[in-house]
């Protein structure tokens, strides 16, 4: 009896340390590799969301989304949803949108944590079949 309840025990607290995609994580510029801003993705209402927190540029910091369309139009980039309506779908999140608020392009989304490491999270942006990835930073604190 005491083996079997060792056992769950281990199990348990093994499955408890699991890393999941909610908290805050750094985004990095494809083409300089520096870190642009801090997005913290969170649940509401059963889905999935992500806000920009911080932005590192601070000429940057202050800009309205003048691109976005619809209710986010002219809203600050910063506090700014750019994650919206993602599902949990087996090891991914799905069937929700992404914001590039550098260009107001809205692009389908699918988040999964990184195989390899969970301290990446593999962002991939899609327009029909084609897709961009990008790898965001688990920010730690």
């Amino acid at each position: 009896m005491n083996k079997y309840f060792l056992i769950l025990v281990f199990l348990f607290s093994f499955l408890g340390n699991a890393q999941d995609i909610f908290g805050k994580w750094t985004t990095v510029d494809d083409e300089t590799k520096e870190k642009k801003s801090i997005v913290e993705i969170f649940k509401r209402d059963g889905k999935v969301f992500g806000k920009i927190i911080e932005i590192f540029d601070v000429s940057k910091r202050e800009l309205p989304c003048i691109y976005c369309k619809g209710s986010d139009y002219n809203k600050p980039v910063l506090g700014l949803e750019i994650i919206k309506n993602m599902k949990a779908d087996g090891e991914y999140y799905r069937k929700g949108t992404v914001i590039d608020p550098e260009n107001g392009k809205t692009y389908k989304l699918r988040l999964a944590l990184d195989d390899e490491n969970e301290d990446l999270l593999q962002v991939r942006g899609y327009i029909g079949f084609f897709y961009q990835t990008q790898y965001w930073e688990r920010v730690v604190q």
